[in-house]
Order: C-alpha cells, then sequence, then structure tokens
C-alpha cells in the first residue's frame, strides 16, 4: 500500500502567515500537550505513520515546496516533484509513473490520494488504508472516500452512492450546490466528497497512455510542461462505470479559511499577544517581534507576520482572496531544508536578510550571476565554503561575497547571520548550484 499526499495551494487565503511558498499546510498553529506547535503536514504526516506504519508515503508538490517539507518533516522524506501546473490528473498521472519507474511499485498495489491538508482524527486514516485495500482487492476500478454530512454544506461536491450499504457502487456526482439544493441530496443519503481515493497503479497508467503520449516517468518529466491541463474527475472519475465509495463518519473538516481554521485552534492568542477581559470569540497569531494588544474586539481573527498585518470579522475572512491577489510584494519568510530567512530591508538596490541555519545542515554550495552579498555573522559557529576553501565562522566573522563566486554557510550550531544582498537586479532566479 502506498499513500500520495498532494502538497500545493497558492498561499491566498491565510495571508499575512501564508504565501506562494509557505501554503495553509505547513502553518504551525496546532498546540500539543508538550508544548509544541505543528503545522498542518506535520500532524498529517505523524497521524499516516502512526494509523499505517507499514504503507509508503509519497508527497507530490511543486519545487518551491521542497525545501519548507525537509525543513518540516526531515531530509529523508520521500517526494514527487512537479516541473510546473498541470491540473490533477497529469499530478497524479506523473506521481503514478513515479511510484512504477523510480520506487519499483508493482502494478498490482494500491495507491490512495489523500490531500495534505485535512483535519482529521487518526482513525481516518485507518479508514484510508481499508479504502487501498478495496481498492486492491477489485472492489471498483476506483475508490471514494464519502464523508457523512453534518450539515447542507455549499462548498464541497457530493456523491451520491446507490445504496446505504458501508461500501456502495457510486451512482453519480454532484457539484457544489446551494444551500436548498444540498438539504436535498442529503435527504437522497448522499455524500461529502472528501477528494481522498484510491486505485491499483496500474489502472491509472493505462487511463494515463491512453491520454498521454509518454514513455515513462523521465520522459513524462521533460516533456511535462507540454501536457494540457485537464482534471482528475473529468478524465478518468467521469468516464469510469466503475467506482466504489467507502463512508466515513468521523470529523472532517476542510480548514481552507481563517473563519474554519479557528474553530480547532486550542488558543485564542499565538505569539506576543494580551487579550483584555472584553474580548470573545477571537483569535490571534503574531509572529512579529513586536506585541500586540486587543480590546474589547469579539468574532475576530488578527493575524501579524512579515507579510502583513490582517484584522477581519470571522466571517468576512473567507472571502480574503481576491484582496490578496492584489498584493505585489517580495516574500519575506521562508522555510528551507537548512532552516529559515526573513527578509529585513529592502532597498532599491540592496536587499538585507536574517538568515539562520539549524545546527548540522548547510546551504546549497551555489553562485549568484548579478549581485554581490555580504555575511556577517551574528550567532553560532560554524563553516564558510568560498570558491573551493573552508573557513570557520564565529560572531562578528565578515565574508564578502562578490558576484560569480561560489559559496555556501555550514552550521557547527544554530548559526544566525545577517546577509547583504547588492545590485540592481536582485531576484530569487539569480542562483546556480554548484558541485563543491
Amino acid at each position: 500500500m502506498h499513500i500520495v499526499l498532494l502538497s500545493g495551494g497558492s498561499g491566498k487565503r491565510l495571508w499575512p502567515l501564508s504565501n506562494d511558498i509557505r501554503s495553509k499546510q505547513f502553518l504551525k498553529l496546532f498546540s500539543q500537550i508538550d508544548g509544541e506547535h505543528l503545522s498542518m503536514i506535520q500532524r498529517v504526516y505523524r497521524q499516516i505513520r502512526q494509523a499505517l506504519p507499514e504503507a509508503g508515503v509519497t508527497i507530490a508538490t511543486s519545487q518551491a515546496q521542497v525545501s519548507t517539507l525537509q525543513h518540516q518533516l526531515g531530509l529523508g522524506i520521500d517526494i514527487s516533484v512537479e516541473p510546473c501546473r498541470r491540473d490533477t490528473f497529469p499530478a497524479i498521472v506523473l506521481v503514478s509513473a513515479y511510484l512504477r519507474d523510480v520506487k519499483k511499485v508493482p502494478l498490482d498495489a494500491a495507491v490512495a490520494v489523500c490531500p495534505v491538508d485535512p483535519y482529521v482524527e487518526e482513525a481516518f486514516f485507518s479508514a484510508v488504508g481499508e479504502l487501498a485495500q478495496l481498492a486492491e482487492a477489485g472492489a471498483a476500478n476506483l475508490m471514494l472516500m464519502g464523508i457523512e454530512p453534518t450539515y447542507p454544506s455549499e462548498k464541497y461536491g457530493y456523491i451520491l452512492p446507490a445504496s446505504a450499504e458501508r461500501v456502495s457502487r457510486v451512482s453519480a456526482f454532484r457539484e457544489k450546490p446551494d444551500a436548498k439544493t444540498a438539504e436535498a441530496y442529503i435527504a437522497q443519503g448522499a455524500l461529502w466528497n472528501s477528494g481522498v481515493f484510491a486505485y491499483r497503479l496500474g489502472y491509472v497508467l493505462e487511463k494515463a497512455h491512453r491520454l498521454l503520449d509518454f514513455s515513462g516517468y523521465d520522459d513524462l518529466y521533460a516533456h511535462y510542461a507540454d501536457l494540457k491541463k485537464i482534471s482528475f474527475d473529468y478524465a478518468v472519475a467521469e468516464q469510469e462505470r466503475s467506482i466504489g465509495v467507502l463512508r466515513y463518519a468521523g470529523e472532517w473538516r476542510d480548514l481552507g479559511t481563517w473563519n474554519t481554521l479557528t474553530e480547532v485552534m486550542r488558543e485564542h492568542a499565538i505569539g506576543d499577544v494580551t487579550l483584555d477581559e472584553n474580548c470573545h470569540n477571537l483569535h490571534v497569531v503574531n509572529e512579529m517581534d513586536v506585541p500586540i494588544l486587543c480590546m474589547g474586539v469579539s468574532n475576530a481573527v488578527v493575524a501579524a507576520s512579515p507579510e502583513g498585518i490582517l484584522v477581519a470579522d470571522k466571517h468576512a475572512s473567507s472571502f480574503i482572496k481576491p484582496y490578496v491577489e492584489q498584493f505585489r510584494q517580495q516574500i519575506h519568510f521562508a522555510e528551507k531544508s537548512w532552516g529559515y530567512f526573513q527578509v529585513i530591508d529592502i532597498e532599491r538596490e540592496s536587499m538585507t536578510i536574517k538568515v539562520t541555519l539549524n545546527a548540522g545542515h548547510a546551504m546549497h554550495y551555489h553562485r549568484h550571476e548579478h549581485r554581490d552579498e555580504v555575511w556577517t555573522i551574528v550567532e553560532g559557529t560554524g563553516r564558510a565554503l568560498v570558491d573551493g576553501a573552508w573557513r570557520d565562522v564565529r560572531p562578528s566573522d565578515i565574508i564578502e561575497l562578490p558576484r560569480g563566486c561560489c559559496h555556501k554557510l555550514a552550521a557547527t550550531t544554530k548559526l544566525v547571520a545577517i546577509e547583504v544582498q547588492l545590485g540592481e537586479d536582485i531576484t530569487v532566479e539569480d542562483k546556480v548550484v554548484e558541485a563543491e
């Protein structure tokens, strides 16, 4: 059995904590008994490992999210990288070809595909394991997870099962309805479509070779940008007659907005936050180094990060996306495989960044064509590699890096440096990774 987690998202609805690199699944907002905070992806990954310890797990994602995934889950996780966005069918085919050609997963093995960000209990992933077993046993070519609805939601698609049994054939699908239509669907026994499905690996690859021209994983990856955008539902689900559904009656939530996210947050305040006694149903998340004080505020969410500040009525926060899409700004915070960085200052021909490397980690060896850099070590110890020569570094050391030179930092202890970038064309694209 193999589990594929789909990790995507543009980071708009949970602004200002999320951005194009740091999507909602990476926000550490779920408090644990030991005081640690987990992100959605950490919580889901931990639940899968506990519920299905023998299952293989692969995360399908974009190159932009790889560093964050490695920072939160470890360098040993299995990742299938999508070169560019081509909708859900090409993405599923790519990861399926990766499982077959790279991981050598047998064609008759079951694969269960899950979004990376549901809020569920561990029992949900035990049900995912059951779903995969049904697919492997041939109960249907495609097995879906249907959620017993708790209210007539307008946010989800609906599955109409042919019977009221726990495992049933699917008779029809329905798109996202209005509330009145949703009530009628539920009266007919409809289930929410969770977006979780399972299949035998060979089934999807057979479908893929009928619709796409490729010889294997390497060929598909090389020509991925040329593929037509098409959804998995349109390419496969709507054309397939042998579809089954497994009912799930436990807790399941799609935490897509601040309004739904705060419903499951145990703490009303994260970070340097003070609330007076007249605040009610207020959630505040502060990632800044300045305090936030709220007085007499109710039914609202306040979020502050280097990207910006949000103050919104909880219901209104669900409609944030079109406003955030108007913003055009430099990403100010991002997690990397080696640690994280935070932009401190931006001028016309300079940018100042605080770089933090975790102990025992190192940057990639790289160079820049269009900018100079200067590192000032402010905390910790480590080593710097500049044009093939290593040197020890400690607080107060200054390292000048003219454009074109190859360089990297490696941390012995936690290492903090202030990086000043200088040039007329400072962009994230100006980076060339080199072999040491």
